[in-house]
């Protein structure tokens, strides 16, 4: 058995123990989150979340891309989102490479460079920061309260480091 085949083992056990419950379309918090692909990241566990309270927008690096500006707009202007929270963490793997060498490498295997910036830091505090005012300064998204943390993956703290609006 593969490891897919293992995963969906699990959701059959996981419909039997959840049963049906229909719950609204729209994040009854009114939050969205915008954080890392990390697997150490549960952030539903770590903030007491349960489904349907918040929407959740992961990418490497909980980085503002267009993509994530995008989520961030369609969450707020359709399913009535009026905070965003902005949560990367410590020992990110965004902070362990060089841009400039890792798309030398990549334009060198593959004849281009991406399109798309990769998002490497030396700093999760400073990244932090210019992820939220990133989004402060965005003309798609509505004037909201925007705030930015770092969760500490060995013991689940979080750490506000954006100043509040």
């Amino acid at each position: 058995m593969s490891t897919i085949d293992d995963l969906l083992a699990n959701n059959r056990a996981y419909v039997a123990r959840h049963g049906h419950r229909e719950l609204p379309t729209e994040p009854q918090l009114h939050l969205a989150v915008l954080t890392c692909m990390d697997s150490r990241l549960d952030l539903f566990g770590a903030l007491g979340l349960d489904l349907g309270q918040v929407h959740l927008i992961r990418n490497a690096g909980g980085i503002a891309t267009d993509d994530a500006v995008r989520s961030l707009l369609l969450s707020q202007r359709l399913l009535g989102t009026r905070s965003v929270m902005v949560i990367h963490h410590s020992r990110c793997g965004l902070e362990a490479f060089e841009e400039e060498t890792l798309q030398v490498e990549l334009e060198r295997e593959y004849g281009a460079r991406p399109p798309f910036r990769l998002g490497a830091f030396k700093n999760v505090d400073h990244d932090v920061r210019d992820t939220v005012q990133k989004l402060r300064s965005s003309i798609f998204l509505l004037d909201t309260e925007v705030r930015g943390f770092v969760f500490d993956v060995d013991d689940g703290s979080l750490r506000e480091v954006s100043v509040k609006q």
